[in-house]
């Protein structure tokens, strides 16, 4: 009789297809999530590499009737994985009893078909037995979950066996054919499938479950006993051989194992790394990586021309997602969020400016230099670790290859199970797909966001509105808004730099109260993190959300009302401060400053503090003297940039008589004796300490401003750009910052009554606490007439 038989490439490659679909299928049937996409294509991978390498084992050139249903059978409990393994979405129960249901019918067609064809082969048994013990194991891991650990038993029974044969050499032999066996382990899948179903009460589940594992015990109790007896007279398994391997001498042995080491370390830290500094423990490496074992899978899969070049792109791949989880881990540590892949290139440029003044311009060359032979060096390095370990993975590929499938089964235990040794680290990791995943989705909103962005920046209803009837309830008075650098909650709230920080803002709320003046506080959610602090400004003056430099281009390109053109429209003299600036800022033209004052034209003559180039003092002194102190002077607005509290917080100035400050040369010695970087970093303690006393001297600067040069027509409004860097503010730190408004004329305070606000300059805890974009349209709503809040009919001319 002639049996018709299938290509085993060809047959894979359609098996392959087939459980792709399914997947697919699933996925549009249960909105199969990435958790049980992920798992499910391991499984694909894992299989083709287990059957290539039983087929190569058992000289097998062609499947067989019988091996084509068993495989199909695979494909179905493919699907089976992926659904139990969705984790965290719950189980799709009816579609995973329904697949396995159908798996468990075609194992009794399997077997008639080759009885009936005579093609019973070693491979064909062989791969039978374990797409049975794969689908137990599966199952028996899911009800684990629902019934119990103890439900696992049934499934690892089969693996364990196995291990116990690779210590044991008796327990390799061959058993002889029994009945008996092949009922029972036919029955535990029935059993698991109707438990799965939950038709069962529950204590009947409990009970039919025992009863599987309890004739389990006893069948693999019964073979180990005979093995035993047995021992020997029974044959032994023939070992598998492994591919020939060059003999080598002992020092090149050596020489090659450490290189092998040091290949596989770079792979695994690239795969399971954390992306936060403070992730780094043991448990964080004490893992297993599924995307390793797909990986090995492909390797031992591909032929070898093609094995090369997946291992030079995925080496390539790899090593960008090192240096992306490395530029990660940067972000992390200061802004307190990843890198986004599509708006965060605009950090490089103040990045680079940032370490030119703090470590001079020769050492930011050497550092971006540094930084560049760092990233050519990772591609370079992963992708000759690839290469290497994709030659040592299929010389030894029966070793491998039973060695990726135990670790897969170890894994998808794991996961359904959510093993873990610490909290919040599954050993079962998929942190690079995961990583992956999360890039993609912010690249896809970032993509996205240009459309979202414009829908909002649409809505304006102060766009139309005439100066005559904006601000009506400042009319006259001189308006200060000062952000003051990194003054986050964190500095009324920690601890150790609460107490201080607190001390002097309720000195000096006494100090302003005796001088007749009243503040009013509470809170505002900066759209920034411990950097980035531009975007805080354009928030606070736009009435938008910027979080993103793609945001912040598109405001400062539009004619869009900002608070200082609120102000300049409604007959206001307009100024922005920003000492930081020592170049060309086309953006500064959208805010709408009659003048604006960097470091090019402040006049300082003083020492550098760090990354600010001038006391907060100073500039306010300079301020004064330019703008305000005229007799008889056209109110003016302005903002101004305080970079006293910028990092690293040290050397830090302290306030000086105001008719000393001169030119800056004044702070001379105290630069010179103060404390320099290298005096708190990377002490934690102390750098806190040092940023609680930048914050302190800013509150000093602007008490003492207040009390010498505050009239009636002062209004002050002062407030954090965003919170400082996580080691001061922590990990899990929110984005508020506290807001101040500071005025002697009692109508002004009396125009924002209904905010809730607290007295004083300190905010309690629970002060109300705004979106910063939120507060262009409250304050013009707040200090305008009743009609201010509506839109005239025709455009105001700008």
């Amino acid at each position: 009789m002639a049996v018709l038989t299938a290509s085993p490439v060809r047959t894979l490659i359609a098996g392959a297809a087939a459980q792709f679909a399914l997947f697919v299928a699933l996925a549009l049937a249960t909105g199969l999530g990435p958790s049980g996409w992920l798992t499910g294509i391991a499984y694909l991978v894992i299989g083709v590499a287990a059957i290539t390498t039983g087929l190569r084992r058992y000289g097998v050139s062609a499947f067989g009737p019988a091996d084509l249903v068993t495989l199909a059978r695979a494909v179905l409990i493919g699907g089976v994985t992926a659904l139990i393994s969705d984790i965290p979405e719950p189980v799709a129960v009816t579609p995973m009893v329904v697949l396995a249901a159908v798996a468990l019918s075609l194992d009794a067609v399997d077997g008639r078909v080759a009885r009936h064809t005579g093609t019973v082969s070693p491979f064909g048994a062989r791969f039978d037995m374990e797409t049975d013990a794969f689908l137990i194991l599966v199952l028996s891991a899911y009800l684990a979950t629902v019934v119990g650990p103890w439900v696992l038993a049934i499934g690892a029974m089969r693996y364990l066996f196995i291990m116990a044969g690779r210590l044991l050499s008796w327990m390799r032999a061959e058993l002889p054919h029994s009945m008996t066996r092949k009922t029972v382990a036919a029955a535990q899948g029935i059993i698991l499938a109707v438990a799965a179903s939950g038709l069962l009460p529950e204590t009947g589940t409990v009970i039919i479950l025992g009863l599987a594992l309890a004739a389990l015990v006893w069948s693999f109790g019964f073979d180990v006993v005979w093995l035993y007896r047995n021992r020997e007279t029974a044959p032994a398994e023939t070992p598998e051989t492994t591919e020939d391997v060059p003999a080598r001498s002992t020092g090149r042995r050596i020489l090659a194992g450490v290189g092998t080491g040091f290949a596989a370390a770079l792979v695994l830290f690239a795969l399971i790394a954390p992306n936060r500094l403070g992730n780094f423990t043991p448990a964080a490496f004490a893992r297993i990586p599924i995307e390793a074992l797909i990986l090995a899978a492909i390797v031992l899969v591909l032929p070898a021309v093609a094995r090369r070049v997946a291992a030079v792109i995925v080496g390539a791949a790899l090593g960008l997602l090192l240096v992306v989880k490395l530029t990660d881990i940067g972000f992390n540590e200061v802004l307190a969020r990843p890198f986004d892949l599509v708006f965060d290139w605009s950090f490089l440029g103040p990045g680079v400016d940032y370490l030119a003044d703090s470590i001079g311009q020769f050492g930011a060359i050497l550092a971006v230099i540094g930084v560049c032979l760092l990233i050519v060096g990772v591609l370079v390095l992963m992708t000759v670790a690839m290469l290497r370990l994709s030659r040592l993975l299929v010389s030894r590929r029966p070793t491998v290859t039973r060695n990726v499938a135990v670790l897969g089964v170890v894994w998808l235990v794991c996961a359904v199970l959510g093993v873990q040794f610490v909290q919040g680290t599954a050993v079962a990791s998929r942190a690079a797909s995961d990583t992956v995943y999360d890039e993609a989705k912010r690249v896809h909103a970032g993509l996205l966001d240009p459309e979202q962005f414009a829908k909002e920046a649409s809505v304006d209803k102060f766009r139309y509105t005439s100066g005559e009837d904006l601000l009506t309830g400042l009319r006259g008075k001189d308006v200060l808004l000062n952000f003051v650098e990194s003054y986050g909650r964190v500095a009324v709230d920690d601890p150790l730099i609460a107490p201080g920080v607190n001390a002097k803002l309720d000195a000096g709320t006494a100090k302003l109260k005796a001088a007749g003046y009243q503040a009013r506080t509470g809170f505002l959610t900066s759209s920034t993190f411990g950097g980035g602090s531009w975007l805080a400004h354009a928030s606070m003056q736009s009435g938008l959300w910027i979080n993103n430099q793609q945001r912040y281009d598109e405001l400062t390109a539009g004619n869009r009302m900002s608070l200082t053109k609120a102000f300049k429209r409604a007959g206001w003299n307009t100024f922005g401060a920003s000492p930081q600036i020592n170049r060309d800022w086309p953006e500064g033209e959208y805010f709408g400053y009659d003048k604006m004052y960097t470091w090019n034209n402040l006049e300082y003559q003083g020492p550098t503090f760090a990354y600010s180039k001038m006391p907060d003092q100073y500039l306010l002194q300079h301020l004064q003297d330019a703008q305000r102190a005229k007799p008889n002077h056209k109110p003016v607005m302005g903002e101004i940039d305080l970079t006293s509290s910028h990092t690293p917080w040290a050397p830090l100035p302290s306030v000086v008589d105001w008719k000393a400050i001169g030119d800056g040369k004044v702070y001379e010695d105290q630069y010179k004796h103060g404390k320099h970087g290298k005096d708190v970093w990377p002490d934690v303690t102390k750098v806190k300490k040092a940023y609680g006393q930048s914050i302190e001297y800013v509150i000093d600067t602007l008490v003492s401003y207040v009390q010498n040069y505050g009239d009636e027509n002062l209004v002050l409004i002062f407030l954090g750009d965003h919170q400082p860097a996580p080691i001061v503010s922590g990990d899990d730190a929110t984005h508020d910052v506290p807001i101040t408004i500071v005025a002697k004329d009692p109508k002004v305070l009396d125009r924002i009554s209904q905010w809730g606000w607290d007295d004083g300059l300190k905010p309690s805890p629970d002060a109300p606490v705004w979106k910063m974009s939120k507060f262009r349209d409250r304050f013009l709503t707040a200090f305008g007439p009743g009609k201010a809040s509506q839109a005239l009919a025709s455009p105001h001319p700008r």
